[in-house]
């Protein structure tokens, strides 16, 4: 059982830095330093979410890899301390935190090698209940999504549409108290796994961007709806990765989120800037994963008579690496105080992602190189972090379509 007492006494004193608790939080060696927004509150989290994943996470890696998902008893566990409801607000179940606990989160796991369980998606998925849901479905799947008895998907991409979410096939038609879903999804993360999926529809396809809408589906007992086959993947092994099949699927009509037909293109772009902050914070704790493996592995590797530290080329590329975390480090929490104060841009959210996913791939790349063969064996964590970094640059939205928001808003602001 993970001990989370004192991360919780130093979230109720948080005004009161000189409280006897915070010792040990303080006692913590940790990269996360660096986060100048970092208080004792965030690092005796952090040693909480540490303490999850050395106790109940690493003894059990190789099963949940070789299972293709992660069991519902950490879920359940990683929610007993509050990761699952830490930005939840504190009315509908959660602590009420800002999403800086999030990202503690996120860096944590990504520190110790794992960018693969689906807490991200379940997270940005509560965010969107949170920030577009009525009162009725805040109350209905928002304590559940805190507290670990839903586990949450979101159905976006389809067979012939991904990063151009408007040619989504998938159609909601309106049928008296309900909505009849036909269509099919790929590339699911938590798919199987899911008991609600934030589902991208059309409500009316002729209507463009302004015909698309999010239904909320419950998929217990649901009749027409099927889980396809567990997909086979390059990396992301313990990610629960599926095919999803809707056939006159009926939901009720409370079912639409936020209410309102055809806000979902909207809804959508109000919430990628903080899924592609996720996926930098990721990629920020999965590069400097990587280089502390290596430095470890160059440090104890000899080879003509020397440490492979001590060759110049060695020093050069991880010197290049520790510039480039410190760099991408700064600019993401640059960007992520701009979410929490509601200033965050869509190009400059596509920045994050885009640079975060380039640096993290070519520092893992060095980093493997300079384990030699020994980096290209499973038994070495450098091989998992090579296979796991290369979706970064595609979910989310395309590096080649975050280039374009860029480049859009820089011909003309009020297109971004």
């Amino acid at each position: 059982m993970v001990d989370d007492s004192i991360w919780k006494v130093c979230v109720a004193n948080k005004h009161d830095r000189s409280d006897s608790h915070f010792t040990l939080a303080r006692s913590v060696e940790t990269d996360m330093t660096k986060h100048y927004w970092m208080q004792e509150e965030h690092h005796a989290f952090r040693e909480a979410v540490a303490r999850l994943f050395r106790e109940e996470f690493e003894p059990n890696r190789q099963r949940y890899t070789e299972a293709g998902v992660v069991d519902r008893e950490f879920w359940s566990k990683a929610a007993e301390i509050g990761v699952l409801g830490a930005s939840v607000p504190e009315t509908h179940g959660g602590l009420g935190l800002s999403r800086h606990f999030d990202v503690v989160t996120y860096l944590q796991q990504a520190l110790v090698g794992d960018t693969g369980w689906g807490f991200a998606v379940h997270n940005i998925a509560t965010h969107y209940v949170a920030a577009y849901g009525t009162e009725f479905q805040k109350a209905r799947w928002l304590p559940q999504l805190a507290n670990g008895d839903l586990i949450a998907a979101i159905a976006m991409s389809e067979p012939a549409a991904g990063s151009d979410l408007k040619g989504v096939k998938t159609r909601a038609v309106a049928d008296g108290e309900t909505w009849v879903i036909n269509g099919t999804k790929t590339f699911i993360t938590n798919g199987g796994s899911a008991d609600l999926l934030l589902l991208v529809a059309k409500t009316d396809p002729a209507k463009g961007s302004r015909g698309v809408s999010l239904m909320m589906v419950e998929t217990c007992d649901l009749e027409g709806y099927q889980v396809g086959r567990k997909l086979d993947k390059l990396g992301m092994r313990r990610n629960d990765t599926a095919e999803l099949f809707f056939e006159d699927v009926r939901i009720p009509a409370s079912s639409l989120l936020g209410g309102e037909v055809g806000q979902g293109f909207y809804q959508l772009m109000g919430q990628l800037p903080w899924e592609r902050l996720i996926i930098g914070y990721t990629a920020l704790g999965s590069a400097q994963c990587a280089l502390e493996l290596t430095l470890d592995y160059v440090k104890q590797r000899k080879a003509f008579g020397q440490r492979i530290f001590d060759f110049q080329n060695t020093r050069f590329k991880l010197a290049e690496a520790n510039t480039k975390i410190e760099l991408l480090s700064a600019f993401l929490d640059q960007c992520l105080e701009e979410l929490e104060s509601g200033q965050l841009t869509a190009e400059r959210a596509a920045m994050a992602k885009w640079w975060s996913t380039e640096a993290q791939c070519d520092i893992i790349d060095e980093c493997l190189q300079l384990h030699g063969g020994y980096g290209y064996m499973s038994e070495y964590r450098i091989s998992e972090l090579y296979a796991d970094a290369r979706v970064q640059k595609i979910y989310g939205g395309t590096n080649e379509i975050m280039k374009e928001v860029i480049a859009r808003s820089m011909d003309d602001p009020k297109k971004s």
